[in-house]
């Protein structure tokens, strides 16, 4: 992400850590519904370093989340909703090429800016449209679906 601090865990979890993560979510999860605000823990090392702990539940949500994703055996990115990617980051997140998404910046449908000759495209531009797209997608499947029943197909 230019100019913004990401987490980034480029490997696929091991058999062991996707064990321990479906576990502390699983713990993690039951301790948000005892709290309302925040949670206080301590935490350990093997080492024996210990420390205190104060999360508020939000953040508490977040990491269950994340544990969850990785005992699924996930690999993991965290991106601030106000970083601003490159349009390589962006091709990757929609999942298409990279020209094809500079297509889609110089024809209006995602707002971007320029740094020198760089694009860099808003990462909460980037999910409004992808949501877009997604709705407009499943309003076409839908008509479809109605269409086909209109006509019997038989679908």
């Amino acid at each position: 992400m230019s100019g913004m601090n990401a987490v980034v865990r480029k490997e696929v979890p091991s058999q062991h850590e996707r064990m321990i993560a479906r576990q502390s979510a699983r713990t993690l999860t039951a301790l948000m519904s005892n709290s309302l605000e925040e949670v206080e823990f301590d935490l350990s090392a093997k080492s024996g370093d210990k420390t205190h702990v104060t999360l508020p539940v939000s953040a508490l949500k977040l990491l269950a989340e994340i544990l969850a994703e990785i005992g699924n055996g996930n690999m993991i990115t965290i991106t601030p909703i106000h970083a601003e990617l490159t349009t390589q980051e962006a091709a990757q997140i929609l999942n298409v090429s990279r020209p094809f998404l500079v297509s889609l910046l110089e024809n209006g449908n995602i707002p971007f800016t320029k740094v020198g000759t760089h694009r860099r495209v808003k990462y909460q531009d980037l999910m409004d449209y992808k949501q877009g797209n997604e709705a407009e997608r499943n309003a076409a499947l839908d008509d479809l679906a109605k269409l086909s029943q209109e006509l019997e197909m038989g679908y």
